[in-house]
């Protein structure tokens, strides 16, 4: 019996999460994010599946060459863009195109460019529109677009970009204002442009543009923090399980687990299971927790240890090597984040390598009772 637990990764899933993707915005060129190892999935997977997209999209520079390597003709997007000329020269070298969202950026481009006015260079530009966080603002706007469409080598028109603050709150006042911001600032541009993440993508149509950025949603999870309906065609492409390593009959009163915080409040049965915080399982989950076993929900308890976790079955008894599914079809891992007082995007990328990554067609569409 093998006391690695395992995360079985649904290929066949993943595209099924793509299709809604395109018939939620079938106008639209799709900029895949696949960043943090593909939102914790596996990330040169997850590339190879999605190979129909027009793009990807990572934050870090080593990501970005994993895919370049793996996949020479694919457009990739860096996200964060460069800190300095080295990383603007390595990046180009790659043929990675580099987000702009900084003066400072502007003027290193400037200086690559005249030092090698034959290289053929594509960017985007972010503009911030509300979130605060990386893009020029509106005053500088003007200035920035000027000074990188008189580069010469930029091989095509530049890209926009830009990103809501809010998306996953639909009646939020500044999506609305953000999409007039970004509107303004665009309208009298030809070029092509990107506003949606995966809840704009899916509760705002009007702000499709030419490109919209599916994130969260290709792996299955709601983006939005209701979890809207909206958002009930996806499917979870992770399903993480782990196996019964042993079972005890305990006491009335008998403590489980570190600190003794919890006891039996009647004579009970507990299947100890080979997962922990160790594994990326969240270590302050919240009392009674669910696991499904058998198609049966039983509660966590006592403390999350770093390998294991105790589940009271009462009057149940399993054996060792039973399968104990944690999130996955039919305990979806979004109940399981708000149980850790966190979101989805957490757990899934925090699961941690000593987990075993099975990669497999139809695995999380199957009935594992």
């Amino acid at each position: 019996m093998s006391r690695v637990a395992v995360a079985t990764i649904d290929l066949t899933v993943l595209k099924h999460n793509l299709l809604q993707v395109r018939k939620a915005a079938p106008h639209s060129k799709i900029l895949a994010v696949i960043k943090a190892n593909a939102y914790g999935h596996g990330l040169l997977p997850v590339a190879e599946s999605l190979l129909d997209v027009d793009a990807f999209a990572v934050a870090h520079f080593e990501e970005a060459v994993a895919l370049r390597q793996a996949f020479p003709e694919k457009q990739i997007v860096l996200l964060q863009g460069y800190a300095d000329d080295v990383e603007l020269a390595l990046l180009l070298s790659q043929q990675i195109q580099p987000v702009i969202h900084s003066l400072a950026q502007i003027d290193l481009l400037e200086e690559f460019a005249f030092k090698n006015p034959s290289r053929k260079i594509s960017v985007w530009l972010k503009l911030d529109t509300g979130m605060h966080r990386l893009g020029v603002t509106e005053d500088e706007f003007d200035e920035c677009w000027a000074r990188l469409n008189r580069i010469e080598s930029l091989c095509d028109n530049v890209k926009l970009m830009s990103h809501f603050a809010n998306a996953d709150d639909v009646q939020h006042a500044s999506n609305q204002q953000q999409s007039q911001l970004f509107n303004k600032l665009t309208a009298s541009l030809t070029c092509e442009k990107s506003l949606s993440n995966s809840a704009a993508l899916l509760s705002r149509p009007q702000d499709h543009y030419q490109w919209v950025r599916p994130g969260i949603m290709l792996y299955g999870v709601s983006p939005f923090s209701d979890g809207s309906p909206l958002a009930d065609g996806l499917r979870p492409v992770m399903r993480l399980s782990a196996r019964v390593i042993a079972v005890r009959h305990v006491k009335k009163a008998q403590a489980v687990g570190y600190g003794s915080c919890w006891r039996a409040s009647e004579d009970t049965n507990i299947a100890v299971v080979g997962i922990g915080y160790g594994d990326g399982y969240p270590r302050h989950i919240a009392k009674n927790t669910p696991v499904l076993i058998k198609g049966k929900r039983y509660p966590i308890v006592g403390r999350v240890s770093m390998d294991m976790i105790c589940i009271d079955t009462g009057q149940d008894v399993f054996k060792m090597g039973d399968e104990v599914l944690l999130w996955g079809k039919d305990l979806p891992v979004e109940e399981i984040a708000k149980k850790a007082s966190t979101i989805a995007y957490e757990l899934l990328c925090q699961v941690t390598p000593r987990v075993n990554f099975v990669y497999s067609k139809n695995a999380c569409e199957k009935n594992h009772d």
